[in-house]
């Protein structure tokens, strides 16, 4: 569905990524790992258009990205940025609406999708408030609502891409929130979701990928991933491996 091949972006003197291949299948939660500076966003940057690639190309549905035209493309692919900001005292529904905007799918259909998208992120309660009147971790959520409803309810062929949904979240709505973009998956969405807490990544991905240095150090199952050896690696922190007593995915606790 969105793929980068040998993609590499410089910065200045320096590649932020190099010779990055990574692809993104339907109907799965990829997540990304790595250390602060370690290419995250750069990677997310640039599987979305945002970022420009020097080497390399960006594939979507077999098409190159830049040739998508601009509503076409945020019909199929929807991104969260690490940082949304808004600084109009705009209602949350009105907000959020704003994910309708490539659609003509009309009025009365768009309030049915915005509201189930408010929902889904938890956030119904917040739909008459102002945008301006939230906390961060609100913010948040209506934000996740908004990319929701651009795609909603999710099908084969669309992509959503998030740079740390769940920064700003208390621990319920960190599970609530992955727990929607699983579902988004289920109905044959992508989703690629960048993470630095390994034990959510472990609960809720189908995939990981290791970055380090802009570059890839390991892609495969949670399984394969997160094994003490590559976390000292990259993240020069010793931890110990058990499996979740319930769940049975890796369980990371620090030594």
């Amino acid at each position: 569905m969105l793929s980068i091949r040998g993609g590499s972006v410089r910065r200045g003197a320096s590649d932020v990524l190099a010779d990055v291949n990574v692809a993104l299948d339907a109907g799965e939660v990829l997540g990304v790992l790595g250390p602060n500076g370690a290419g995250k966003s750069t990677l997310l940057a640039a599987l979305s258009g945002e970022l420009p690639v020097g080497a390399g190309e960006v594939l979507l549905h077999q098409k190159p990205l830049h040739s998508w035209s601009g509503p076409e493309r945020a019909r199929c692919l929807a991104v969260l940025p690490q940082n949304s900001t808004l600084n109009f005292g705009f209602r949350v529904d009105e907000v959020v609406g704003l994910g309708r905007l490539p659609h003509e799918s009309g009025l009365e259909a768009d309030r049915a999708i915005v509201s189930a998208a408010l929902g889904a992120a938890d956030a119904q309660h917040l739909a008459q408030r102002s945008y301006l009147s939230l906390s961060g971790g609100e913010q948040q959520r209506v934000h996740l609502a908004r990319v929701l409803a651009q795609l909603w309810p999710g099908r084969t062929g669309q992509v959503l891409l998030l740079d740390e949904p769940t920064a700003m979240l208390d621990p319920l709505h960190q599970h609530s929130i992955l727990y929607a973009i699983c579902q988004f998956a289920k109905l044959g969405g992508a989703v690629l979701v960048i993470l630095h807490d390994l034990n959510l990544a472990a609960r809720y991905c189908d995939r990981l990928v290791l970055l380090a240095n802009g570059r890839v150090h390991l892609s495969g199952t949670p399984e394969q991933v997160l094994r003490s050896e590559p976390l000292k690696s990259v993240f020069g922190l010793d931890v110990l491996i058990q499996r979740h007593p319930e769940r049975d995915h890796p369980l990371v606790i620090a030594r």
